[in-house]
Order: structure tokens, then C-alpha cells, then sequence
């Protein structure tokens, strides 16, 4: 029978995390939860890059990696900490990096068991999928060739759910040692063989909206995370902490930003909205016009971003060599 271990990396939100382990209990077997800084200093604002070394080479128990620190037996009352301990679960606390991604490598390597349950924070699986996972871990192992399972992750707008079909394609639960990956911001793990699609919903359920313009264009958190992803763009995969990931290769959506990024932006801001319109009229659902044009904004931003970052960088190397020169 396959034994799960529950990972999350938040910052903060000790309420939503709260939720979520009170909506996930008896789905799980052990419990990692990494914290993106130190959950004292809150003014903490420098990003800080986890080291860039392949996790699933440590072991569990080995040493903790520089810029990781675990939780102390002694935790505050009332801290996220302190509410990981009371669910049995290892607590640590990681360089501030204003992202969960890069974090995820170490979180897996710290996991008693191979099967990984990927949540946020902010979400909750719905009955069906607590039915599915509860009948999981009874059942006999899944065959090799399954990588993981992905589900539908329903849009939010703050009160009610607004897509019930809609996206789909989330990938929640994974055997670690089938996946490849590397921590930069909007990657998701790469399957060996295949996931399995489960037509179950995880909710997402922040306190805000999930999805729409007003988050792509005026969210400080969004600009940090294109800014994140231009600049990890600039160098290759094997420099971002990573998991059983060599290849110095990017995948074909990002190497297509590095290439030509001006080409992919325009693409991407008025393709991306048909085919996502069609996408939702076949499964049911009507395409508001927030839904429809988000995500191709926001990738032409990433590629702006990138347009930026690289002519930063090339400015900052001709700067370099000049005064080498002249020295």
C-alpha cells in the first residue's frame, strides 16, 4: 500500500494552513512544511536563492543544506511551527525567496515516503478527491509507468467557485523518484513515463480572487515572480536548486522566451486567449472575458521582463569588460 507524505511551503498563512490540515486529515502519512523565510521577520525583504544543488541526492536525515534551518522543539504558541508540531509534521524554515518553487526540491528530499501530495495553503480537496486518496493509500502500489495524477483546479472569485471543469492539468500527487525538476517560479514537475488525469477537483480558495486582470497587473507578488523567472532564464536549469534534473536545456515553453522573446510575447497575448475560449466553451463553462486574456498578458509580461533582464545583463558584461580594460 503506498504511503504519502504531505508537502507544503507557505509564507505566513497560518490560518489557510490550519484549514488545509484540518480538510487533509487521515490523507496523509507524514507531513514537511518549509517556510519561505523566517516566520519572526517579517521585514526581511532581500530575495535570497536556495542553494543550487540536485535534493534528491540527500537523504532525509542527512544534513540540513546551508540556508535552511530546522524548527526548534520549543516553538511559540500560536506560530505555524508550533501548529506543525501538533500535527506531527517536520518544520522548516528556508532562504526568503518570495516563491514556494525552488523550496520544493529540499521539502521532497525531507519526506519519509516517495509518494508526494503537493499542496498550497490555500487549498482544500474536495470530497471526492479525499474519497480518491483515502482509497489510494489502501490500494496496491500503481505500476511503474504512472508518474503521478493530476486533478481540475477550479477558479475562485473570493466567494464562490466559477469554473467547475476548468483548468485541469494539476498536478497534486507524484512519486518523487518519477519526476524530474528544477525550483524556478511557475515550473511544474516533468514525469518520467506519465500522469494519470483524474476528473476530481482540488479547491483553490484564497481570500481573494484566483484568477483575472487586476491579479496579473497590479499584484507587487506577480511582478516579483516574472522578474524571478527572467532572471533564472538568463543562466540554465542546473543552476536553480532541483530535483533529479541534468539536462542544461529548458523546456520548449521557456526555451521559446529565451530565443525569441519578442515573437513569443505577441504570440502568446493573441493566441492564447482563442485557444483558452475555446477550451472553455468545450468544457461547458463561459468564457469572462478575465479568464480568457490573463494568462496571455502575464507571459507577455514574463517575456518583457526577460527582453529587460537580458539587455541588463549584456550592459552590465560590456561595463565589466571596459573597465578591465581600462584598468
Amino acid at each position: 500500500m503506498p504511503a504519502i507524505s504531505l508537502v507544503v511551503c507557505l509564507y505566513q498563512e497560518r490560518d489557510l494552513l490550519e484549514r488545509l490540515l484540518h480538510e487533509s486529515s487521515g490523507l496523509y502519512d507524514d507531513l514537511v512544511v518549509v517556510h519561505d523565510g523566517t516566520e519572526k521577520n517579517e521585514t526581511l525583504s532581500s530575495r535570497q536563492n536556495p542553494p543550487g544543488v540536485d535534493y534528491s541526492l540527500s537523504a532525509p536525515h542527512s544534513t540540513i543544506p546551508e540556508g535552511y534551518r530546522a524548527g526548534l522543539d520549543d516553538a511559540d504558541k500560536g506560530s505555524i511551527q508550533e501548529l506543525v508540531l501538533r500535527h506531527d509534521g517536520k518544520y522548516f524554515e528556508g532562504p526568503r525567496s518570495f516563491q514556494q518553487e525552488p523550496h520544493w526540491p529540499f521539502a521532497w528530499s525531507r519526506t519519509s515516503h516517495d509518494w508526494i501530495l503537493r499542496l498550497d495553503a490555500d487549498e482544500i480537496p474536495s470530497g471526492q478527491l479525499k474519497k480518491w486518496l483515502h482509497d489510494f493509500r489502501v490500494s496496491e502500489e500503481p505500476e511503474e509507468s504512472t508518474s503521478g495524477y493530476t486533478c481540475i483546479w477550479p477558479t475562485w472569485n473570493g466567494r464562490r467557485v466559477m469554473t467547475e471543469r476548468w483548468p485541469d492539468g494539476r498536478i497534486f500527487l507524484f512519486h518523487k523518484q518519477r519526476v524530474r525538476f528544477f525550483g524556478m517560479v511557475e515550473q511544474v514537475p516533468v514525469a518520467d513515463r506519465a500522469f494519470t488525469p483524474l476528473p476530481l477537483a482540488l479547491l483553490h480558495q484564497p481570500k481573494r480572487k484566483s484568477y483575472g486582470i487586476l491579479n496579473v497587473l497590479f499584484r507587487k507578488q506577480a511582478y516579483g515572480w516574472r522578474r524571478a523567472i527572467a532572471q533564472s532564464l538568463l543562466t540554465d536549469p542546473t543552476k536553480l536548486p532541483r530535483w533529479r534534473w541534468t539536462s542544461q536545456q529548458w523546456p520548449g515553453e521557456w526555451e521559446q522566451i529565451r530565443s525569441a522573446p519578442l515573437r513569443t510575447a505577441l504570440i502568446r497575448l493573441f493566441t492564447w486567449p482563442i485557444y483558452t475560449t475555446k477550451t472553455l466553451l468545450r468544457h461547458r463553462h463561459f468564457p469572462y472575458p478575465s479568464l480568457v486574456v490573463q494568462s496571455g498578458i502575464h507571459h507577455f509580461l514574463i517575456c518583457v521582463q526577460f527582453m529587460r533582464a537580458r539587455r541588463q545583463a549584456l550592459s552590465a558584461r560590456r561595463d565589466n569588460k571596459t573597465a578591465g580594460v581600462t584598468e
